[in-house]
């Protein structure tokens, strides 16, 4: 009588499926990385607001103003100085942004992810 053969490998099928796999992930964190990286600068533009002097009294023309050279500082392109927000309430002084980010992944399948960010800052 004939002995089984434990099996000692994968298959082709089995390699296509695990290199399949692989492709698509490496994909969507070469299409997501950029958007949170750009997001990461997004935040560090809008806390550093909160360690500049009199930003509480600036009108909204002056923050933006203030953003807008920060984004072409730190290289943000995608995200438009004008989406920022600034609302004065009770002594202090919020400013916060909101935005979506479309980025094609394949064929007619694209990936939006959305952002939202808020700091607040004593008026005087």
């Amino acid at each position: 009588m004939r002995k089984w053969h434990h099996q000692r490998g994968m298959t082709a099928i089995g390699w296509l499926l695990v290199m399949g796999l692989i492709a698509f992930f490496t994909l969507i964190t070469l299409r997501l990385v950029p958007l949170y990286l750009e997001y990461s600068k997004v935040v560090s533009v809008l806390e550093s607001l909160t360690n500049e002097p009199g930003i509480g009294i600036k009108s909204r023309r002056e923050i933006i103003s203030l953003v807008s050279k920060r984004f072409d500082i730190n290289d943000v392109r995608d995200v438009s100085p004008k989406l920022i927000t600034v609302s004065k309430e009770k002594g202090l002084t919020r400013i916060s942004i909101e935005y979506e980010r479309r980025e094609h992944l394949m064929g007619n399948i694209d990936v939006v992810a959305s952002f939202d960010k808020a700091v607040e800052v004593p008026s005087r």
